[in-house]
């Protein structure tokens, strides 16, 4: 980050969990942040997500590739207007390619018939406003063992990065600043993690975002799915 006395570094978390800070440029971050307010739009597009106890959960949320709604996929907003999802772009795929590969050294194993590596076919897209939080879960309706990867715009959140047995510690508070990339897969593929809080006014100036963006990216290996 410019104008750190200490340039932060590539940490490993946990064992396949891989926080890499500054990965996107500022030029990548705006092209970005135009195309998820192109997807935000209608149809399918963002929606407050309610879960089955009748709560509602305080980030919002567009999908791209397949429709998530709580515990599930569909291939057309079931939970909101019934439209079909959009599809997921294929330099959003790539780019998922890239990230595990900028985390870990190098390419995913290999996964069905993409031959660079696993084919990331679903985007989570979660928009957080400076009152927003992410309760501890974890990402397990996909079959696929493929690393999810976790990409962050606009204001720092405080990212925790839990264990697998349980939404309790131990876990470590990671902050997650624009452009910064997550990535977590094998042993910490289904550990629990949230986003506790949100540091309002702390994303940079020049991209135009007032609040927090966060594009996770998954696979799904589901076939044909439900919906």
């Amino acid at each position: 980050m410019d104008g750190e006395l200490f340039p932060r570094e590539r940490t490993e978390v946990a064992p396949g969990a891989v926080h890499v800070p500054d990965w996107l440029g500022p030029e990548r971050q705006r092209e970005l942040l135009d195309a998820c307010r192109a997807w935000a739009r209608p149809p399918a597009g963002l929606r407050t997500v309610r879960t089955p106890g009748g709560g509602t959960m305080t980030a919002r949320q567009v999908c791209l590739g397949l429709h998530w709604y709580p515990y599930g996929y569909a291939r057309t907003a079931v939970d909101g207007d019934g439209a079909p999802v959009k599809p997921m772009p294929g330099r959003l795929a790539e780019l998922g390619r890239e990230a595990v590969t900028a985390a870990y050294g190098r390419p995913a194993p290999e996964s069905g018939p993409d031959p660079d590596g696993y084919a990331y076919d679903i985007a989570l897209i979660n928009f957080y406003d400076g009152d927003s939080r992410m309760g501890m879960h974890r990402d397990a309706e996909e079959r696929s063992p493929a690393p999810v990867v976790s990409l962050s715009l606009g204001d720092t959140c405080v990212f925790r990065f839990g264990n697998t047995a349980s939404r309790g510690r131990p876990y470590q508070d990671v902050l997650l600043l624009s452009g910064d990339l997550f990535v977590f897969g094998g042993p910490a593929r289904l550990a629990y993690h949230g986003v506790p809080r949100i540091l309002p006014g702390t994303a940079p100036p020049w991209l135009g975002l007032t609040g927090r963006l966060n594009i996770t990216l998954r696979v799904g290996g589901l076939g044909a799915a439900p919906g």
